[in-house]
């Protein structure tokens, strides 16, 4: 447990005030991917869920924002949850609605505009992003003249090659963080193989002093007002850091429903899974049981995943398991039990299963598996 304990100080400790300074009426520009095609489906785009965040978090905070993108014009967002409630107050909003649509290229913009700039994330941020001179310049005149350089999931990209006037990385000797290797190996496989690397290795490459948390969890980074978040997860996060870096102390929110769950789940991860059933036993209706769910599951499917790391993923099924009764969950706290050892409580879980649901052949499969 001492790893995610570390991770989970290690996150907060580092989100600290900066001694930049921001006016009360300052602008910020949010950078995206104008790389997407289709909904994500032929080329990869922007993360909505991750600008819709982003966006909420400034806009209640007063800041002005300004969206731009490589070549500007009409960006697009990969496939997303329109009903997600972040996501139905951008959709609602027509003046951001506006600005995506007519987005402005990181050539026209001027960098002492800007008391920040925040890169938003999505795979397409790995095709373009790196790729813009202008992007580069911008980022690294915006960070001379001491405003903050933030980035999250895909987004610290753009930060891999930027460089400060004397001429090292923007990121070298610097705490960073970005979507890990081991996050691209679960969810990027479509994508990753066309990358011009992989954010990991090139912050690393690039001198940057590189964490990350368990897959998909929240966390930030924050050091010499450059701000960095790990993951979709991590968007509020890092933008509350962001201002925080600008001087400013953030208005309080309440978390949306995906964002509690999973900060939920590194409380349970750092030793308070009792604290954590608790309150979801207190207020179900506050969280994301399925999501909770479906963390334990595809965290226990992580390669050579096993012992201390594999019970942990059971017991995160777990709390989900009295909220949130889908066959899919059952099977796979079975799967584990069973690697676990544990298999009188995994062969009771798949003959429950069975009665419930007779035809489902992985649970016939497993229970054969389980033997006698």
């Amino acid at each position: 447990m001492s790893r995610f304990v570390f991770f989970l100080l290690l996150a907060f400790s580092t989100i600290l005030p900066m001694a930049a300074h921001a006016a009360p009426g300052a602008r910020i520009l949010l950078v995206v991917s104008g790389h997407g095609r289709d909904g994500g489906k032929t080329q990869p785009g922007f993360e909505f869920d991750e600008f819709a965040q982003a966006y909420a978090v400034f806009r209640d905070n007063g800041l002005a924002i300004d969206v731009a993108s490589p070549k500007g014009g009409r960006v697009e967002a990969d496939d997303h949850d329109r009903d997600k409630p972040y996501n139905k107050r951008l959709l609602a909003d027509g003046a951001a609605m506006a600005m995506l649509a007519t987005t402005r290229a990181t050539a026209d913009v001027k960098a002492e505009d800007y008391a920040a700039v925040f890169v938003i994330g999505g795979k397409g941020a790995m095709f373009d992003l790196p790729a813009d001179p202008a992007l580069r310049t911008l980022l690294a005149r915006v960070h001379a003249a001491g405003g903050v350089v933030a980035a999250v999931c895909h987004g610290p990209a753009a930060l891999v090659a930027v460089l400060r006037p004397d001429g090292t990385r923007l990121v070298a000797g610097r705490a960073v963080t970005g979507f890990t290797n081991e996050e691209e190996a679960m969810f990027g496989k479509r994508w990753a193989k066309d990358y011009p690397f992989l954010l990991e290795d090139a912050l690393r490459a690039a001198g940057g002093l590189y964490a990350g948390a368990p897959m998909m969890l929240p966390f930030v980074r924050s050091d010499d007002r450059i701000v960095t978040g790990q993951n979709p997860y991590s968007t509020a996060l890092t933008a509350e850091a962001a201002l925080r870096a600008m001087g400013r102390t953030p208005t309080p929110r309440t978390p949306w429903a995906d964002e509690r769950s999973l900060l939920l789940v590194v409380e349970a991860l750092a030793g308070k899974a009792d604290e954590a059933r608790a309150a979801l036993a207190r207020e179900p209706a506050l969280y994301d049981m399925p999501l909770i769910g479906m963390y334990g599951v595809y965290s226990a499917k992580r390669p050579g995943i096993g012992g201390a790391a594999l019970a942990d993923s059971l017991m995160v099924m777990a709390l989900a398991e009295p909220h949130f009764a889908h066959p899919r969950l059952q099977l796979a706290m079975a799967e584990a039990e069973r690697t676990l050892g544990r298999t009188v409580a995994a062969r009771a879980r798949v003959e429950k299963l069975l009665a419930q649901s007779p035809d489902m052949k992985e649970a016939k499969a497993l229970l054969t598996a389980i033997g006698e």
